[in-house]
Formats: C-alpha cells, sequence, structure tokens
C-alpha cells in the first residue's frame, strides 16, 4: 500500500517554479539610451578639442577614439604585434589638460596584461621611438567604475603614449 502512495505521487508531474517577478528589456533600453548620450556629449568635448588644436590633425581610430602622432619615427617600420614587449612611458590628463598622473613607465606584453583598453589600442598604433597623444571617451580609459583613486566615473582622458623599443616576440 505504502508502495503504492509513492509510486502514485512519483508519477505526479512536476512544474517548475515561475519567478515571482518578470523582469522586462526596458532597463536595458535605459542604459542603452544613457550610454548613447554619454558617449555624444564626449564626442562633442573631444570635437570642440580637435577643433581648437591646430599643431597636427588629428585621425579616428577603429576602437572609436582619436589620436594623433606627435613625434614621428619615419625610419622604423613595425608596428608592436600580441606578445611583443613594450618599454613605454605615459602620462593621462584630464580632457582640459589638467595631469590626473606623473609619468608612468612600463614594460607590457601586448594584449596579454591588464591595461586599460585605450592604452592596450594605443600601444599598437605607435612605433618605437614615437608619441602620440590620445583623446579617448569614458569606454576606453576606465569606464563606469573609474580607477577608484584619481579617475571618476565616466570621465574621458587624454593619453600621452611614448614607445621606447619594442621587443619581438620569438
Amino acid at each position: 500500500m505504502v508502495l503504492a502512495v509513492l509510486l502514485a505521487a512519483s508519477c505526479q508531474r512536476l512544474e517548475p517554479r515561475r519567478p515571482i517577478q518578470a523582469h522586462t528589456g526596458s532597463w536595458i533600453e535605459g542604459s542603452v539610451k544613457r550610454n548613447m548620450a554619454l558617449l555624444q556629449k564626449e564626442e562633442a568635448q573631444i570635437q570642440q578639442i580637435i577643433a581648437k588644436d591646430t599643431l597636427a590633425p588629428y585621425q579616428m581610430s577603429e576602437d572609436g577614439f582619436w589620436y594623433r602622432i606627435s613625434v614621428a619615427n619615419p625610419k622604423e617600420q613595425y608596428r608592436p604585434q600580441p606578445e611583443d614587449i613594450v618599454k613605454i612611458e605615459y602620462t593621462m590628463y584630464t580632457l582640459e589638460g589638467k595631469s590626473i598622473y606623473a609619468p608612468i613607465q612600463h614594460s607590457y606584453k601586448v594584449d596579454k596584461e591588464q591595461l586599460f583598453p585605450g592604452l592596450r589600442a594605443g600601444v599598437k598604433l605607435l612605433k618605437a621611438g614615437e608619441t602620440g597623444e590620445f583623446l579617448l571617451p569614458s569606454f576606453m580609459g576606465y569606464g563606469y567604475h573609474g580607477d577608484e583613486k584619481k579617475i571618476g566615473s565616466n570621465t574621458p582622458i587624454k593619453l600621452r603614449l611614448t614607445i621606447f623599443e619594442v621587443l619581438k616576440h620569438q
């Protein structure tokens, strides 16, 4: 008898519990709209800087930031590739030109270390002996979180980057 009750109970069809609240895509849609508005605002700031700067023309990168090479090295042809080690120095500024951090020297294994996106992309645009200036929207800098020290949330930055040496991966 007990066996029959257990057998009948186990044959009942189990239904999964349903969530109490159903979420829609409205939060994501709102986030996308906020991020697009933020990007437009930052791009407008960057375009104003570019319009005022007459030293050299800026180019737009495939990654969504603007840059120019302020010190070129026409003798060098090779640009850093993944796994190469580059010896670099970079300085970060606000878009208004106020220094955020003093120059930082670093040896970096291309695409293998955690650096902010604009720096990782910028290294691959320069050659040994070159210096570039980069105008980075916040998504190419430290994004929503900032660096939790001197760079706040959603802060676009200006980056000055010099590559001293490129050690090619064997």
